[in-house]
């Protein structure tokens, strides 16, 4: 028995060192990352030497304005060669060229910088270098928004190790490993004047977040109402930069934040009596879940309805109309599900799982009509830790019919 008691000991002390390794070198790479991005940004372009100039074709789907706007930006691509001009909004509206005049220069480094005129001033060159740089330094910058986060994933299986299973912790990491890659291979372009850098880490800590979320109500731990709390805020901050999904972001604001604070206190008086990290969990009626399917149908139908009839512009979905009302109608069911999902969480009810399942898949589609690739993680890690929690919340209330009295 001691053998295997000092084998054990042995064993989580190397596991601990290799977490403590990863974290330093998560947070080294990082830095390193930023450092090296920053740097390359802020670097002088040097001389300039020009080549030639080349006829560019407006590019009407990589544009961002609206009525508000004083300064709108027209975009002009000739192949992988780009051009951005500004125009008052006045004479962006007249525009009906449909093509322009680019003067193609070459700096010290070779990187090429592209002008509606001859002769660009010191100032202008600059401007555009750093510009330039910026876009060509986004997969190093999401790289180290990436490693930041899953330096926070890192840190959470280490310190709280003894609350995670062995499983859990490698799930757990191997979806934030994932959404570390994605977020490198698929970059997010910019948005309603939103670098796409800044979109891209609201993912990730979306994904962070909403993970550590499912997996500690996986664990019936009430505790998943706090970090749900910071989920709120991250998805509706997302809502507000992308300028899309209202419904949800109407049922965050006005449901899920107030039904969180209230949950916590609900699952605080049903600790089991053995773990009081445990909270007592049941099932629903077949009744209830008819009930439960209609209203679903008639808020989808309801809102989607209402909000189709908005008019509110997003250069998000490229002005595609058609996929504008897919993603509201879906969007539409998502929260009709999502508040479905909160009552279900709410009485400590097993159907919540079902419409994790539901939930998930909504979303999976409208991240891959929206192109949200790294979001598509996310839901993997729903769909795997819905499984997850689906089986082990069965299993306690097989155990536990006892207890199975009042849902408050």
């Amino acid at each position: 028995m001691n053998n295997i008691l000092t084998s054990y000991i042995e064993q989580n002390k190397r596991i601990k060192l290799v977490e403590t390794i990863a974290l330093a070198l998560s947070l080294l790479v990082s830095l390193a990352c930023f450092v090296i991005g920053t740097a390359r940004v802020q670097a002088s372009p040097g001389n300039t030497a020009y080549i030639g100039s080349l006829e560019m074709a407006r590019n009407m789907e990589e544009e961002d304005y609206d009525e508000d706007c004083t300064v709108c930006d027209v975009v002009y691509m000739s192949g992988e060669k780009k051009l951005v001009k500004s125009y008052p909004y006045d004479e962006y509206v007249a525009l009906d060229s449909e093509s322009i005049i680019a003067y193609e220069y070459e700096c010290n480094n070779g990187t090429r910088l592209y002008f509606d005129h001859m002769d660009p001033s010191a100032e202008e060159t600059d401007k555009a270098y750093r510009e330039t740089m910026a876009e060509a330094m986004m997969p190093v910058f999401n790289l180290a928004n990436s490693l930041v986060i899953l330096a926070i994933s890192i840190s959470v299986v280490l310190f709280f190790s003894r609350f995670f299973t062995t499983y859990e912790k490698c799930w757990f990491m191997s979806i934030m490993v994932l959404a570390t890659v994605i977020s490198v291979i698929f970059p997010e372009e910019s948005a309603n004047g939103v670098s796409g850098i800044i979109i891209m880490l609201l993912y990730l800590l979306d994904t962070f977040l909403n993970i550590l979320c499912e997996l500690l109500i996986s664990k019936q731990s009430r505790y998943n109402f706090l970090v749900s709390v910071a989920v709120e805020i991250t998805e509706i901050v997302i809502c507000l930069v992308l300028m899309y999904r209202f419904a949800t972001m109407a049922v965050t604001l006005f449901f899920w934040l107030p039904i969180d604070i209230i949950s916590y206190i609900n699952w605080s008086r049903h600790k089991d009596d053995v773990e009081e990290e445990l909270t007592v969990v049941r099932k629903l009626s077949g009744y209830q879940e008819i009930l439960t399917i209609l209203a679903i149908a008639a808020w989808t139908i309801g809102v989607g309805y209402l909000l189709s009839g908005l008019d509110i512009a997003t250069d998000f979905l490229g002005g595609n109309r058609n996929l504008e009302l897919i993603v509201i109608y879906l969007d539409a069911c998502a929260s009709a599900v999502g508040i479905a999902n909160g009552l279900f969480i709410f009485f400590r009810l097993r159907e919540q799982w079902i419409a994790w399942y539901i939930c998930a898949l909504l979303e999976s589609i409208i991240n891959i009509l929206s192109g949200q690739y790294v979001l598509l993680v996310l839901k993997l890690g729903y769909f795997t830790n819905t499984t997850y929690g689906y089986i082990k919340w069965n299993r306690y209330i097989r155990e536990h019919k006892q207890l199975q009295g009042s849902i408050f």
